[in-house]
């Protein structure tokens, strides 16, 4: 049953309101309050803001978290199930839900996480989107060379603990001590004048052991993260292209479409005989 008219169906108000709530100017403005609850939240932690304007500072957040609560209400109620089919919107539901949580006794720790509302930022604007889903995107390939900097890093503790425990114990008098040396290392701090320097005296080619672990491990395995986060952007931006494409193709054909019914309908007309 078709609904009279003037009134909108079911379907229609939902569109609508799914139109509005994912619209520029609402999007906009929720972008706007994520900020300033970031503000808000760094106030609080000066004792002198919250002695002077502290119930203020309170009521103003409460009534940002509300109107947060009321967004993702909307879209529940424009997307239905439809809601959670996005990793997105899981995302800022479980910002939203943790920040409901009563910060009281066990759960005092919660009050520390409500500046995670900051990281709605990464589901509101696109290009923070489009960076966190060349990350996910690129999180394979970079398992494999983390694996890749694991057995690197094995294999010259193991190697580091063999030749130079007995002399330096300090860095290498065990596995563990020696994974970490090696990983101080590769940061490049204080590696010189902290570990290899002191070790030049007892050892005078341990060059040879710290140049290599370097171009390894800082420059060649690194780079490597940072070729396969690329790859996924450009990856994701070809897919982009691909999208918009066949978004153009598919208006196309609709207008095509469109125009040979209007062409169909006129020479109808003109065929029509003369009464």
């Amino acid at each position: 049953m078709t609904a009279p008219l003037g009134v909108a169906g079911p379907a229609t108000w939902r569109s609508r309101i799914g139109q509005w709530v994912e619209g520029r100017a609402f999007t906009r403005f929720i972008i706007g309050l994520i900020i300033l609850n970031a503000i808000v939240l760094g106030l609080e932690t000066s004792p002198e803001v919250m002695a002077t304007a502290g119930p203020f500072l309170i009521s103003l957040n409460r009534l940002i978290l509300a109107i947060f609560v009321i967004e993702i209400a909307l879209k529940l109620v424009a997307h239905g199930g439809g809601f959670f089919r996005s990793g997105w919107n899981w995302f800022d539901f479980v910002i939203v839900a943790i920040a409901l949580v009563p910060a009281t006794g066990p759960l005092d720790i919660l009050r520390a996480l409500r500046i995670l509302r900051v990281l709605r930022l990464f589901s509101q604007v696109p290009k923070l989107r489009a960076i966190v889903e060349s990350l996910v995107r690129a999180l394979p390939g970079m398992g494999w060379t983390a694996l890749l900097l694991l057995l690197i890093f094995y294999i010259f503790a193991v190697m580091a603990t063999l030749l130079f425990a007995e002399s330096f114990p300090e860095y290498w008098g065990s596995l563990g001590r020696s994974l970490f040396s090696l990983f101080q290392i590769m940061t490049l701090e204080s590696w010189s004048s902290g570990i290899a320097r002191p070790m030049l005296d007892a050892y005078p080619l341990v060059w040879l052991f710290f140049v290599p672990f370097i171009l390894v491990s800082s420059f060649m395995v690194l780079n490597l993260f940072i070729a396969i986060i690329v790859t996924a952007t450009q990856s994701i931006h070809a897919d982009e292209q691909t999208e918009q494409g066949e978004h153009i193709l598919e208006a196309l054909e609709r207008m095509e479409k469109r125009l040979d019914e209007m062409a169909h309908k006129q020479n109808l007309g003109n065929k029509k005989p003369l009464e």
